[in-house]
């Protein structure tokens, strides 16, 4: 049995120097044979190893946002179409809610003298969501519990809205004209700052007022989405059914009402959307590898062709069937395999480059090294099998004729 493995080992061995050598003389062949491999697998490794840093990121983003937060949209029922003001007050009040932000939204015509802009965003904030986004507000001061109240016509403007009616001017405790009534300049913040859920999803607005006065220029008084951040020991899942019990009880149980989110189910979404896409663009990729399997298969028929001669001396010397299917074989897992590392190492610098440019955390994914480089094997394996057996099905008789 020693000596039974000793011979299959020595035969390894030899198998493998004579394919070695049989590639180093065929350098520009194997070199334009390897090239194929090394492109299909550096495209699956960068775009697998690329969309899975993406998704890691941006899903790092989403939980960071939306950490300890609720949203709640209102749909209403006959009886009652929002939230009023004491609804509000009610729930902010809750044992699981730190606080609570209305988030109310129009678009409206925006003038000072004879300058104006259409179509502006304007969003209705209340002195809680001032101190989650504390750095937001860059000169001026922030809206407070007064201006809630008193329903002031008091706002903050960007820094567009700032150099579209104040250019060279300092703007604070000037007069803005919003819908065609004055409201008077009390900041200036910086839309960067916003890290709510209701930017990322709405985009950043233009101008802030409070709340209750955005609900007067939308002639009514009920909110219909806020968002609600979770008093500390208490998370989505064990909040929920509290906030949904003190809801169902606000519209008389009536169904279909509201809808509570929280950022698990977008989360969820976002990562199934990733997967998908990552499995798109590794079967794209991977059609390179099959047109490199074919390149492989073309080489080594050629190759048969070329070594008829020497594989019938080998057969009439004593060589079975199976050790020249061998031989072929590894030559071929070898042009594979070696496109497959080297593909792999150039596909990782790709990704690596790509991640920096988009601002990502790049992260080595095995699974996509372990399918470019196995996949490129069972490449060299699959398209080298016929070329193989081809060879070892070779008549000694007929090879050494050609001699």
């Amino acid at each position: 049995m020693l000596r039974r493995l000793r011979a299959s080992l020595s035969m390894l061995l030899e198998n493998i120097h004579m394919s070695v050598t049989n590639i180093a003389q065929n350098r520009l062949r194997s070199a334009l044979t390897v090239l194929g491999i090394m492109i299909g697998v550096t495209a699956v490794i960068a775009l697998i190893t690329t969309v899975t840093a993406v998704s890691t990121s941006i899903t790092s983003s989403f939980a960071s946002m939306g950490a300890g937060t609720l949203t709640l949209s209102v749909t209403g029922s006959d009886l009652k179409t929002g939230l009023a003001p004491e609804d509000l007050e009610m729930l902010t009040n809750m044992e699981c809610i730190e606080g609570v932000t209305p988030s109310v939204t129009l678009r409206s015509r925006v003038s000072r003298g004879s300058d104006y802009e259409s179509n502006i965003t304007i969003a209705g904030r209340n002195p809680y969501w001032f101190s989650v986004n504390e750095d937001i507000v860059t000169r001026g001061r922030q809206l407070n519990v007064l201006d809630m109240n008193g329903i002031h016509y008091c706002c903050l403007i960007d820094q567009d809205m700032q150099e579209s009616f104040f250019y060279g001017e300092d703007p604070l405790e000037k007069t803005l004209y919003v819908s065609g009534l004055p409201f008077t300049v009390v900041g200036i913040f910086d839309t960067s700052g916003d890290t709510s859920v209701a930017a990322m999803l709405s985009g950043s607005p233009d101008i802030l007022i409070p709340y209750t006065t955005a609900l007067r220029l939308n002639n009514t008084t009920d909110v219909t989405s806020l968002t609600l951040y979770l008093a500390e020991g208490w998370d989505s899942g064990t909040a929920t059914p509290v906030l949904e019990s003190a809801l169902d009880e606000l519209f008389s149980y009536e169904e279909d009402c509201y809808e509570i989110n929280n950022m698990d189910s977008l989360e969820s979404t976002m990562e199934s959307m990733t997967s998908m896409m990552a499995a798109l663009l590794g079967g794209i990729a991977s059609i390179a590898l099959l047109v490199g399997g074919i390149g492989i298969m073309n080489m080594m028929l050629t190759s048969v062709t070329e070594r008829t001669v020497e594989i019938g001396l080998k057969k009439a010397l004593g060589a079975k069937p199976r050790q020249i299917q061998a031989q072929f074989l590894i030559e071929s897992f070898i042009l594979s395999l070696s496109g497959g590392v080297i593909g792999t190492i150039i596909g990782l610098g790709v990704s690596f480059g790509l991640c920096r440019a988009m601002g990502a955390a790049f992260t080595v994914s095995h699974g996509a090294i372990i399918l470019g480089v196995g996949f490129s094997a069972l490449v060299g394996i699959v398209f080298g099998w016929a070329p193989a057996r081809k060879a070892s099905k070779l008549n000694p008789i007929d090879a050494l004729r050609r001699m």
